[in-house]
């Protein structure tokens, strides 16, 4: 809603030998693309290609464009370490992943793990979150070491961010290309990394027939765009959203061009700057100007009339243009996100409609008001939405609903619930990083998020959720309404918080028009 030796003979027999198999498996894999050749690296196994290059640098006159085609190169090149982040304001690990120490805008690049011997394996995309403002693909919290021991390929993207990656302003409007969409460049690039991936997943090993698509937050809100877009049938056989459905209505081009000429002025333009002068603007001026902090600043989605043509949810509401098998979810503290985001809880009433004593007497009596407004954010903002889409969703291509309670056992006698994105260490077998950050895992911990990312690797190889932790996960039916709860003892649950999401969704959908 709106919101990682001997002497002489002996010595030549030895040089000429073969190289002792602990050696061997080091050697730098190779894949040969049209672009040209790479060459990455190899541990334990698992081979890594990084800072791949799947569109044009978006620099000088490529600012504001449509992703160009991307560069070809001679020789072989390196592929063993990251690339810099998409320009943004620097936020602590905690918050992002990852620290965005290096940027730059020639960051459209994407990384690939796979297990040694890869052939024909299923690939998993992950768009990262972020509120649309901040992240990388490069992050130590994304590195897919454990989805690759698991079977699979995981490939993790970036995409331009805040004022570079949604950005309208008139005069780019008037000079754009004829036929090209404007306005949304990092959708736009999250669609060119996975036309990129369907044409040369292939020879990585992967097989661009099974193709899932996956992303959490801003990254799950762009899975939902997409989900929506005629443009993108093909490009993946299954998508999961987490925590990040998306029910807004993008603001509409004109407002969004009021907000970019405001912007513009903040980072140093005049009033009828030229897209030359625009586009000669210092990146970090415009993420300056663009700080979410910052009254008008523009993040996400824009209604630009060309790519995206209305707001998605009405899309999904009608038909499934792209109907694929779904799993979505939420967290059980995701208020974590909206308290942070500067949301105050007394708002939280205003999301219970026209009669909030019938919204009250659906959370129950006897809540503090706190405890209320927590639940309600929560809900409101992400827990009701993914039921919502779930049921939209299930009339083709089968759904399945999550909600994700588990809260490490250190820290579970304080935490109120899973905070938004608590998640992501548990799928991506990166606790160790999170442990240097937030406090202690231990081996409940540890054997929990194999267990869960083992339902995601099966989703991922078959289109079902068929895993140890929830073996009888049902399809989601609005008739028993029936999701897999994820919490130190996960099972199937059957209306699950029934009361309090019906009264959200029938304040929020009675009229056809959803969210706060």
């Amino acid at each position: 809603m709106r919101h990682w030796v001997a002497i002489g003979v002996l010595a030549a027999a030895a040089l000429l030998a073969p190289a002792p198999a602990a050696l061997a498996a080091d050697v730098a894999p190779a894949v040969k693309l049209a672009q040209g050749r790479l060459a990455g690296t190899s541990e334990a196994g698992i081979e890594r290609f990084f800072d791949i290059p799947f569109a044009a640098a978006p620099v000088g006159p490529l600012r504001w464009r449509a992703p160009q085609a991307a560069p070809r190169w001679t020789g072989v090149r390196g592929a063993s370490n990251l690339g810099p982040a998409c320009p943004q304001t620097v936020r602590p690990a905690l918050v992002a992943g990852g620290v965005a120490d290096r940027q730059s805008e020639d960051c459209l690049q994407l990384n690939i793990w796979r297990p040694k011997g890869a052939r024909k394996l299923p690939v998993m995309v992950w768009i990262h979150g972020g509120a649309h403002v901040i992240g990388s693909g490069t992050f130590p919290a994304f590195d897919g070491t454990a989805f690759a021991r698991q079977g699979v390929i995981l490939v993790t993207i970036n995409y331009r961010l805040g004022s570079l990656g949604y950005f309208a302003h008139p005069s780019l409007s008037k000079g754009a290309p004829r036929g090209e969409a404007i306005a949304n460049y990092g959708l736009m690039d999250q669609l060119a990394a996975l036309r990129w991936v369907r044409k040369n997943i292939a020879a990585f090993g992967g097989d661009p027939h099974q193709v899932t698509l996956f992303g959490e937050s801003a990254g799950a809100i762009g899975v939902t765009t997409i989900l929506a877009l005629p443009e993108a049938k093909g490009l993946f056989a299954r998508a999961i959203v987490q925590s990040g459905v998306g029910l807004l209505d993008p603001r509409p081009l004109a407002e969004q061009e009021a907000l970019g000429a405001a912007l513009a002025l903040r980072a140093g333009a005049r009033i009828d700057a030229s897209p030359a002068e625009l586009r000669a603007l210092p990146a970090a001026a415009l993420v300056a100007a663009g700080d979410v902090r910052t009254a008008g600043a523009m993040t996400g989605p824009i209604l630009d009339g060309k790519l995206i043509r209305e707001a998605p949810w009405r899309t999904l509401s009608r038909a499934e243009p792209v109907d694929v098998p779904l799993l979505v979810g939420a967290n059980s503290n995701e208020a974590s996100v909206i308290l942070a985001m500067g949301v105050p809880p007394a708002a939280a009433l205003d999301y219970l409609g026209p009669d909030p004593a019938a919204g009250r007497a659906a959370y129950g009596a006897g809540l503090a008001d706190d405890e209320l407004a927590r639940q309600i954010l929560g809900d409101a903002w992400f827990v009701a939405p993914a039921r919502w889409l779930a049921a939209r969703t299930a009339r083709g291509a089968p759904s399945y609903l999550y909600h994700f309670g588990y809260v490490a056992a250190a820290r579970r006698d304080r935490a109120k619930g899973a905070a938004h994105g608590s998640e992501i260490p548990y799928l991506f077998g990166t606790l160790d990083y999170f442990a240097a950050l937030a406090g202690p895992v231990d081996e409940e911990d540890r054997r929990f998020g194999e267990g869960v990312s083992a339902c995601w690797i099966a989703f991922a190889k078959t289109g079902v959720p068929r895993c140890a932790l929830v073996p009888d996960w049902p399809r989601y039916s609005e008739a028993d309404d029936r999701l897999a709860h994820f919490a130190p003892r996960s099972s199937v649950v059957d209306g699950f918080r029934k009361p309090q999401l019906d009264h959200l969704l029938k304040v929020h959908f009675g009229s056809g028009q959803p969210g706060p």
